[in-house]
C-alpha cells in the first residue's frame, strides 16, 4: 500500500504562511518608514522593529520550505528566536517604558498588532510540531539497519 504524504500548505498551514508574509511585510514597511524618518529618536526600537521584520520574512520562507529538513530547522530557529523576542521585549515594554517610549512590533506583546506577534509562534511552533518534514526512504533504512 503506498501512502501519500499529507500536504503541508493547506488549511491551516496556508493560513499561517498568510500571516507571517503579512507580518513580514507590516514589519518592513514599518521599520522602513521608522529608519527614514526618525532614526536618530530611537535607535533601539527601531533597529528591534528591522530584527522583527528579518525573522518574520525568514519564518515566512522557512514554513513554506518546512518540507526539506533544513528549511525546517530554520524556520525551528526562527520562530523560537521570535516568541524570545516578542516575550522578552513586550515584557521590557512594561517593566522599563522608558526605554521603548517608540513602539516596536513586539512592544506590549504586539499590542499594536492586536497581539498577533504574541499568538502566532506558538501557532508557528505547533504547526511544526505536527508537519515534521518526512523521512527519506535511504535514512529509514539506515536507521533500521542500526536498529538490528
Amino acid at each position: 500500500m503506498i501512502s501519500t504524504p499529507r500536504t503541508r500548505m493547506t488549511g491551516v498551514g496556508r493560513v499561517l504562511v498568510i500571516v507571517y508574509g503579512i507580518m513580514a511585510l507590516a514589519a518592513t514597511g514599518r521599520s522602513f518608514v521608522q529608519i527614514v524618518r526618525e532614526f536618530d529618536e530611537a535607535p533601539l526600537a527601531y533597529s528591534l522593529s528591522a530584527l522583527a521584520a528579518v525573522v518574520y520574512i525568514l519564518a515566512t520562507l522557512a514554513l513554506i520550505f518546512s518540507g526539506s529538513r533544513t528549511w525546517y530547522r530554520v524556520a525551528w530557529v526562527a520562530i523560537c528566536f521570535e516568541l524570545a523576542g516578542v516575550l522578552i521585549i513586550g515584557t521590557l515594554s512594561f517593566v522599563l517604558p522608558a526605554l521603548f517610549a517608540h513602539p516596536t512590533v513586539w512592544s506590549w506583546f504586539g499590542a499594536g498588532y492586536l497581539l498577533i506577534p504574541l499568538v502566532l509562534p506558538f501557532l508557528g511552533l505547533w504547526w511544526l510540531i505536527l508537519h515534521r518534514p518526512a523521512v527519506r526512504p535511504a535514512a529509514a533504512a539506515r536507521a533500521d539497519a542500526v536498529a538490528r
